[in-house]
Formats: C-alpha cells, structure tokens, sequence
C-alpha cells in the first residue's frame, strides 16, 4: 500500500460511520474492473460525447450553472 493511500485510509477511519461506507463504496466501484455495457440506445450519444473530448470540446461554465439552476427547487 502507498504512502498517500494509507494517509487517506487513516483520515477516512476519523470520520462519522456512514461517511466512511460512502468513501469505501466509491473506492470499491473506482478498483472494480468489470466494464459495464452501453446500452444501445445511448451508444451514439456516448460515441459523440467521447470524441467531442478528443477535440476538447466541454461545457462552458455558463452552460454548468444553467444545467445545475434546472435541479435548483
């Protein structure tokens, strides 16, 4: 184990229980190399997505806030 992992395990074990269980599930499906498959009806829309990043195409900021003031209540 790495230094800079074990630095992060041992301010993980300091937290509140249920943030701990968050951390280690997030930690379990980043380890899991298990591929899942695409369903087919996204599959052009994450074909586009992948190569408008090989171009560096990304959201404006502008364009970030407005989707996040969509989920606002």
């Amino acid at each position: 184990m790495t230094k800079l992992l074990e630095k992060a395990l041992e301010s993980v074990r300091r937290l509140p229980v249920n943030r701990q269980d968050e951390i280690a599930e997030a930690m379990l499906t980043l380890a899991d190399d298990e591929v899942e498959d695409i369903d087919p009806s996204h599959l052009a829309d994450v074909l586009e997505s992948l190569a408008q990043a090989r171009r560096r195409q990304f959201a404006t900021d502008a364009e970030i806030e407005s989707a996040f003031r969509r989920f606002e209540g």
